[in-house]
């Protein structure tokens, strides 16, 4: 039998292949990692996917009641449980996302230093699990809206949809960014926790954007409003709570133009993650 002799073999130095493009050509084994870790998420549980829909449900029972009614935020903001609940459900997905995206690579040490794939594939399969994992508690909020009277339009649904994407590409230009750091320097995992920490507040989910406006300069708030997470927040509020009619609800100024800045920063973010996470490649191996 004929054998292709080792010094014909074409040798690529890390960090030379197509990076992020390598990692969609590989999509089955893409598939099989999120696969695997959304069955590894409910192993040995009784009702399994059923604690997906009903961890928001009793997570909006909470805020109904506790911030709602006990602290009178219903009476200020209507349908304020659908406002908080759609706000919690974009920074969930970011900080899931980001979270285990910075993680993704020390987890797989083990796998990156016996084969090889593209490494990228690990930050990208951390987004892809944290957006399986947070879809039943999209179904739950759209269910909740609809008993509320939700009609949206084809708008609405655009900008609920330019707000997971735009989180998509933020998460992971994040992920790769901060994941091939924390190789070498475990400090970016503990730097990414203070960042997730403060994401909640850094955003209109438990308040609303008039009490930012009332309170800082103008040009602080064209500051705040450059925030992708403001953005993503915005837009999905646009989307679930302002089809709704609330008393009082107004759309944050400019948002289409902060949308749009927050799109093209998400994806300044995914450039720069993969340079820097194709300039770090190489060390991988050693410093894992």
């Amino acid at each position: 039998m004929h054998t292709t002799p080792a010094t014909d073999a074409v040798l690529a130095a890390p960090g030379s292949a197509a990076g992020l493009f390598d990692v969609f050509r590989s999509r089955y084994l893409l598939s099989l990692i999120v696969r695997k870790e959304v069955q590894i998420r409910y192993r040995g549980s009784i009702l399994g996917w059923l604690w997906s829909y009903v961890k928001p449900l009793v997570q909006f029972a909470v805020f109904y009641l506790a911030i709602g009614v006990f602290l009178g935020m219903n009476s200020r903001v209507e349908y304020f449980p659908l406002y908080l609940l759609s706000g919690i459900t974009i920074v969930t997905f970011f900080n899931e996302a980001f979270t285990n995206g910075t993680r993704s690579l020390v987890d797989n040490a083990a796998l990156i230093k016996k084969i090889y794939m593209p490494r990228e594939m690990f930050p990208v399969s951390s987004m892809l699990i944290a957006a399986v994992n947070i879809l039943p508690q999209i179904v739950v909020l759209i269910v909740i809206a609809l008993f509320f009277g939700w009609v949206p339009s084809l708008l609405h649904v655009a900008a609920l949809l330019l707000s997971l994407t735009l989180i998509a590409a933020l998460a992971t230009g994040l992920g790769l960014l901060f994941g091939s750091i924390n190789v070498t320097f475990r400090d970016a995992q503990s730097f990414v926790e203070i960042i997730t920490m403060c994401a909640v507040w850094a955003a209109p989910v438990m308040y609303q954007w008039e009490m930012v406006a009332q309170k800082v300069p103008d040009w602080l708030f064209v500051l705040y409003r450059c925030n992708p997470l403001v953005a993503a927040v915005e837009l999905f509020h646009y989307g679930i709570w302002f089809p709704l009619n609330p008393d009082g609800g107004q759309l944050i100024p400019d948002m289409w133009l902060y949308a749009g800045i927050a799109t093209a920063t998400s994806l300044l973010f995914l450039l720069l993650g993969q340079l820097v996470f194709r300039r770090l490649e190489g060390r991988f191996a050693q410093d894992l």
